[in-house]
């Protein structure tokens, strides 16, 4: 019964986690009065703000790990593209996409330098 509970608990705090929160990161910033250019969305290029908005809730502001593994270290163990697979497929309790596109990249190449 305990660990029906404790599952329950586990999959109902994931859930919340990986949806809650004003995402802050697809918010318009671009300056573009109609005269052609680039929009650019805030947040874009910076790993560690996306990491904390959307990943941190189970592996911590420090990468220490907490509901999900620490990652402190993960660039040791996987590269790149490894750490891209498992942002795109989920790996145990971890949802796939979380992230997608040039924020599972950027998010990812960071977390390859944490040796």
């Amino acid at each position: 019964m305990k660990k029906k509970l404790l599952a329950l608990f586990m999959g109902a705090s994931l859930v919340l986690a990986a949806c809650g929160g004003e995402d802050n990161a697809e918010k318009d910033t671009s300056t573009n009065n109609g005269g052609g250019g680039e929009t650019t969305t805030a947040d874009a290029g910076d790993a560690q703000k996306i990491f904390n908005q959307k990943c941190s809730s189970c592996h911590g502001q420090n990468l220490e790990g907490g509901v999900g593994p620490a990652l402190d270290k993960v660039g040791s163990r996987l590269s790149k593209e490894d750490i891209e697979k498992v942002i795109a497929e989920g790996k145990g309790a971890m949802p796939k996409g979380l992230l997608q596109g040039e924020e599972a990249s950027t998010v990812a190449e960071w977390l390859a330098g944490k040796k």
